[in-house]
């Protein structure tokens, strides 16, 4: 198998004669933990939805070292899984019945759900700290507790990368933090491939092992997180100009932005 997990070579995205993509060129090796920023607009989220097929650019995807163009829909299924961004709407269904759906790749036309399915969902529901709350309807639970049902749905999925759609995003302190504690869990215990859009940029210094930037659906920065913390980089993104300070417990530089 190749060490490299997504291998991606010029894509090119054009929708309704408007460019949102721009010859993007870029590497991902197995294991990594990639963050995605930019500002919003920038084709964060696009991009992810190209490596899923949701839609279809110019340019080459290889996924393991395949073309992403072979791979039947459940294939690919088993091999990337999609974390959304909580959008509040209704799913009226059980914790335990929503990740059990995350086994749909591993089920041919007409069979069944075996025991070693529920078996893995109840490894990831005990993984993920939502065994308690599986009889629960998703509809009942808080946003760090359906991010947590997200997450242990794709788990089931069997995938070895992941791709998180702003997964802080309207979580209070707490839950970031059990979020950030489980997706490094994933990644150093489990060699998880993690690719994650967000707009906090002090999360994406502390936790990824690399840092890339979109702007204006082009790639801007591509490098290591102590190469982002930059002022002259975060500018050129951004806009913006910080001030940086060193994190008292971890020494991560904090970048706060400055008032004009």
């Amino acid at each position: 198998m190749s060490d490299t997990a997504l291998e991606i070579e010029d894509l090119f995205l054009c929708l309704n004669g408007k460019t949102i993509l721009q010859d993007i060129s870029l590497t991902i090796a197995q294991g990594e933990r990639l963050a995605i920023v930019g500002p919003n607009g920038a084709g964060k989220t696009t991009f992810l939805k190209c490596l899923l097929r949701l839609f279809h650019g110019s340019g080459s995807i290889q996924l393991l070292g395949r073309k992403i163009a072979s791979y039947s829909q459940k294939e690919l299924a088993r091999t990337l899984a999609y974390v959304p961004q909580l959008d509040g709407q209704s799913i009226p269904f059980t914790v335990k019945e929503f990740v059990l759906m995350g086994r749909y790749p591993h089920l041919s036309s007409f069979s069944i759900l075996s025991p070693e399915d529920y078996r893995i969902a109840d490894w990831a529901l005990a993984l993920t700290g939502i065994r308690p709350l599986m009889d629960r309807l998703l509809d009942t639970l808080s946003a760090g507790e359906r991010q947590k049902v997200l997450i242990a749905a794709s788990l089931v999925q069997g995938s070895t990368i992941l791709l998180l759609d702003e997964p802080m995003a309207f979580l209070d302190p707490r839950h970031q933090v059990e979020i950030q504690c489980l997706l490094d869990q994933l990644n150093r215990e489990y060699g998880i491939t993690l690719l994650t859009v967000t707009h906090d940029i002090n999360a994406a210094i502390a936790y990824s092992s690399r840092i890339i930037a979109l702007k204006d659906g082009t790639l801007v920065f591509n490098g290591t997180p102590e190469a982002f913390a930059d002022n002259q980089v975060l500018e050129i993104i951004y806009q913006q100009r910080f001030l940086f300070t060193p994190h008292p417990q971890t020494g991560h530089p904090i970048a706060i932005a400055q008032s004009q």
